[in-house]
């Protein structure tokens, strides 16, 4: 660091870069405070990728080129399946780790997330486990197979947008990366179609209560490590 720098202090931090697939998630963030622009910035970005892996994967890429970004913490978030039978809609998935067809991303923490997300959403159940991608809507037997390989809960877009991040990292260093989802469809309780959301199930407003959990998870990068 040159002196001139050093006298104007430290960099500011990267702004958290908060991914999200649906219109509608992205209203719900937007409703509860967040920064809803697209566009990079200080503080938190949220950005809406569109429906599906390969979507996230290039609404992300780009979004991590822009120089404001390229160190950014990601969050990938909105709706999921769960797949554990007594899911409820509106429970939430702090994920452990993604899984997809080309491997594993291990997520950053979790467990200060599961207790921040109890804070801000009080009364609903916050599972952690595995969240495994799809690129299409699981139903019926699929769920209990996807079950069986040990994962909680799926989505479309989480472990392309977590893998997406990792091998965007620059200089060899990890950037932190993690995924929280609001269930809307779970074993006793399928969803017909995604509109139905609107109509009144509760993850619209569990999904619009727990982006203060995302600053504090965003915050605790910031802190030494022991």
């Amino acid at each position: 660091m040159t002196r001139d720098r050093a006298a104007a202090g430290p960099e500011p931090p990267a702004p958290l870069l908060v991914a999200c697939a649906l219109r509608i998630e992205q209203a719900a963030l937007r409703s509860g405070g967040g920064r809803g622009s697209a566009r990079p910035g200080p503080g938190c970005t949220v950005l809406r990728t569109g429906m599906g892996p390969r979507a996230a994967e290039r609404a992300v890429g780009r979004a991590l080129a822009e120089p404001e970004l390229r160190g950014a913490p990601v969050l990938a978030t909105g709706f999921c399946a769960g797949l554990v039978p007594g899911m409820s809609p509106g429970d939430l998935v702090v994920a452990e780790e993604t899984r997809d067809p080309r491997g594993t991303v291990m997520c950053e923490g979790t467990a200060l997330l599961a207790e921040a997300l109890a804070r801000a959403a009080p009364g609903r159940t916050v599972h952690t486990g595995a969240l495994t991608g799809s690129d299409h809507v699981v139903r019926g037997q699929e769920r209990a197979r996807l079950r069986a390989t040990g994962a909680i809960a799926v989505d479309m877009e989480s472990a392309a947008t977590l893998w997406t991040a990792t091998g965007a990292a620059r200089g060899g260093r990890r950037r932190p990366v993690a995924a929280v989802r609001v269930i809307v469809d779970a074993p006793e309780h399928e969803l017909v179609r995604i509109g139905t959301v609107r109509g009144g199930i509760s993850a619209f407003r569990v999904l619009r209560a727990v982006l203060p959990a995302f600053y504090d998870w965003h915050r605790s990068l910031l802190l030494p490590r022991r």
